[in-house]
């Protein structure tokens, strides 16, 4: 019988760490919640807390990689998505997808589970959660950085530091929907929130 290679034992490994994320993110869209035990994604895993320690040296660094993982996919798809766009139509179609209402209650749940997991992140591990959203700032730096090319966006526009604010705007869009009910006379959409990002941009 063949010894296992390095690439074979790399893969068991990546396989059993993608199976707690897995795990994971069935928990928090059955509860909404992002508050579950190690030994509950455990469990569900039909695992061991020693196999789960070998790959995740703790909760926190389960959900940045949970997190990592789904903004890695996401910002892949969205970026082929807005290739061929201009830059107004590829900001636009950016910030309404990543506001779009949930299609499901189990992802609205786990939308809300992980919004709750980025605030805690974000104020416990921010070096790390800033890491987690550099593929979406980075696609946000990119389609401003093509309107001021274009000749859309204003040629003195700090594309870095706002692109960041732009994205936090974009990802506040969910707190938002749930807010503005009680705030406004009406909800604070996506449309709302490109619009209100756009007038910084466009030449004055």
């Amino acid at each position: 019988m063949a010894k296992p290679t390095g690439a074979d034992t790399a893969a068991r490994a990546q396989s059993r760490a993608a199976g707690f994320m897995r795990s994971a993110l069935a928990i928090i869209g059955e509860t909404g919640r992002a508050d579950f035990t190690v030994a509950e994604v455990v469990e569900r895993s039909k695992t061991s807390l020693r196999a789960f320690y070998q790959h995740f040296s703790t909760k926190d660094d389960l959900l940045l990689a949970l997190i990592g993982k789904i903004m890695a996919e996401s910002t892949e798809r969205w970026q082929d998505e807005t290739a061929d766009m201009t830059a107004q139509d590829a900001l636009r179609w950016l910030i309404e997808r990543i506001g779009a209402p949930a299609e499901s209650t189990t992802q609205d749940s786990i939308n809300r589970g992980l919004t709750f997991s980025n605030d805690h992140l974000m104020r416990t591990r921010p070096a790390d959660f800033g890491q987690v959203l550099k593929p979406v700032y980075t696609l946000f730096s990119d389609i401003l950085r093509r309107g001021v090319t274009e000749g859309e966006f204003r040629p003195d526009l700090d594309v870095e530091r706002t692109a960041a604010i732009v994205m936090q705007n974009a990802l506040g869009a969910l707190r938002l929907r749930s807010l503005s009910a009680e705030l406004t006379p009406a909800p604070v959409e996506a449309t709302a929130i490109y619009e209100f990002c756009l007038r910084s941009l466009l030449h004055p």
